[in-house]
């Protein structure tokens, strides 16, 4: 289009501009600009963009643990998003961005905290993000009841994504087994679930197990009952009980066994995680979805799904 000189074009902010949170102005408003404005404009937006300007900034919770480590490793290669500060007991870290000690003397600006500590760190945690009104990826499982009720009054303040595990295929499995359950246990098939992780893991049962019984008990009202351990019982299987056993050794990164025992036939549904990366990119993702994010409670379905 040819424009003579001083020609005032009328337009509407285009969605890609509307969602940047560098334009005040919203979509639905008019700007006036000159033909060479808005080139310059246009030219400055994607320049700035492909520079990384709206790389999402992130504080590591348990930065020096095992998956604080991956993670940071993956988040190094990833150019929309980054570490700005880590936090840890041991005040250490390997990494070019600060660490603190204690989250509460965290002073570091951040658009989403992620979280793999242990479940004596939650609690500080959550005030905190509360106060600084910063969304949280929740990933240290093991939550006390207690726990569970305030990670809850949280996400009433602040966007709480938390998901006992963040990868792709335990949350597709989660999906299946509620399909799956309402047609095998109709027809009298019992269930079983059997976790198995490394040597050095804190809590049993794993918090991936008691989501996966979860999702299927859900389909029944809670009608099941969850049964730990039978070495003090001496009574034949009731047909509304999920066994759910754990077995650490070695360095098992995480296998989960959800067993259909029927008359004649087994079927049973297994998920294999073979490095911890897996769950490192789940939460990288999360975190991206959960950057700007209303006050809520989320969960790994809402990234799958957009």
């Amino acid at each position: 289009m040819k424009m003579r000189s001083g020609t005032k074009l009328r337009l509407r902010l285009p969605p890609c501009f509307a969602k940047d949170r560098r334009f005040s102005r919203p979509f639905s408003q008019n700007i006036y600009c000159s033909g060479m404005q808005l080139l310059g404009f246009a030219t400055t937006y994607f320049i700035t963009k492909r520079e990384g300007l709206e790389m999402i900034n992130v504080i590591m919770h348990g930065c020096s643990g095992r998956m604080g480590h991956i993670i940071s490793d993956l988040i190094e290669k990833d150019e929309s998003i980054q570490i700005v500060a880590g936090v840890d007991p041991s005040g250490q870290g390997k990494y070019t961005y600060p660490v603190f000690e204690d989250i509460s003397v965290c002073d570091v600006a951040a658009d989403v905290i992620i979280d793999f500590s242990n479940a004596s760190a939650v609690e500080k945690l959550l005030d905190y993000c509360v106060e600084k009104q910063m969304p949280l990826v929740l990933c240290t499982t093991g939550l006390s009841a207690e726990l569970t009720e305030k990670v809850a009054q949280a996400a009433e303040k602040v966007a709480v994504l938390k998901s006992a595990n963040m990868s792709l295929g335990i949350n597709l499995l989660l999906k299946l087994l509620k399909e799956a359950s309402q047609v095998l246990a109709g027809a009298g098939f019992d269930i079983e679930i059997v976790e198995k992780h490394h040597n050095q893991k804190l809590d049993a049962p794993s918090g991936t197990a008691i989501a996966l019984a979860d999702s299927m008990n859900e389909e029944f009202d809670g009608a099941y009952e969850y049964v730990f351990d039978r070495s003090q019982r001496r009574a034949k299987r009731d047909a509304k009980e999920m066994g759910i056993s754990a077995v650490r050794g070695g360095t098992i990164v995480g296998e989960h066994d959800v067993i259909f025992a029927g008359a004649d036939e087994v079927i049973t549904f297994s998920h294999t995680a073979y490095s911890r990366a897996v769950f490192g990119k789940g939460a990288i993702e999360a975190a991206k979805f959960l950057a700007g994010k209303e006050a809520g409670m989320y969960n790994m379905s809402h990234v799958i799904n957009g």
